[in-house]
């Protein structure tokens, strides 16, 4: 019997909309913002990685600069495809 009425109020509730709270489109430029950053410090990071790995090829050193050159790509592609991956997370 209560299960039935909890059913019944449950069912009358419906599903709501999702709606946007008031300054998400401030939130959102800053995300997109926050991206270009990301994104330019990436490739910033390829570019150093591969001037050092020149660097270090023509004086002859130790070679460190491939595992920075692997981060950077590394890197690169979990924060191009953050989006994706929390919304599989999320749901």
């Amino acid at each position: 019997m209560i299960l039935a009425t909890v059913y019944d109020t449950w069912a009358q509730i419906g599903n709501p909309t999702p709606e946007a709270p008031p300054v998400s489109d401030k939130i959102l430029q800053l995300v997109r913002y926050f991206t270009w950053f990301v994104l330019l410090a990436g490739i910033c990071a390829i570019i150093y990685a591969g001037g050092r790995f020149a660097w270090e090829k023509w004086s002859g050193g130790g070679l460190e600069s491939p595992k920075m050159v692997a981060g950077a790509m590394i890197g690169g592609v979990i924060a191009t495809s953050a989006g994706t991956i929390m919304n599989a997370v999320i749901g």
